[in-house]
């Protein structure tokens, strides 16, 4: 199984997109919705101290009441962000997002944020990397 730099060194693009705490709500979701994300970093210079997703907005935005225009991210954001390292194995990444019961982990080298994977990503790679294997064993076995 390849290495979370690995997969970040393949994606499209390896970009990952912040707003800070002060931002409002409406702010951040129009980010995702231009970059056709599900969640952004959120970001105190070059720390990270939060994530705020679909998620999120959905259970302490909309469900609680709160306006998007007027909403500054801290409040709705989650706090405690569970990261990775680039060395990390995918297979151990799959495993935190299924303990987690979450959809999208950054990827922190030194303290300094590289990246961010989403649970699509690691399942589009994880595809990719079992189709090839079955078109090698089945060149293999006809003799290709």
């Amino acid at each position: 199984m390849i290495s979370v730099i690995q997969l970040l060194e393949g994606k499209r693009t390896s970009e990952a997109f912040s707003v800070t705490p002060d931002h409002m709500v409406i702010d951040a979701l129009e980010l995702m919705a231009a970059k056709n994300i599900g969640a952004v970093m959120v970001m105190e210079g070059e720390r990270l101290i939060g994530i705020f997703s679909e998620r999120d907005y959905a259970r302490k935005g909309i469900i609680q009441g709160r306006k998007a225009k007027s909403t500054p991210v801290r409040d709705v954001m989650t706090p405690n962000v569970f990261t990775v390292s680039p060395t990390m194995k995918l297979e151990d990444c799959l495993q935190l997002f299924s303990d987690k019961h979450i959809r999208h982990l950054p990827v922190v080298e030194e303290g300094k944020v590289v990246g961010m994977l989403s649970i699509g990503d690691i399942v589009t790679t994880i595809m990719n990397e079992q189709k090839m294997h079955i078109n090698f064993l089945e060149q293999y076995i006809s003799g290709a």
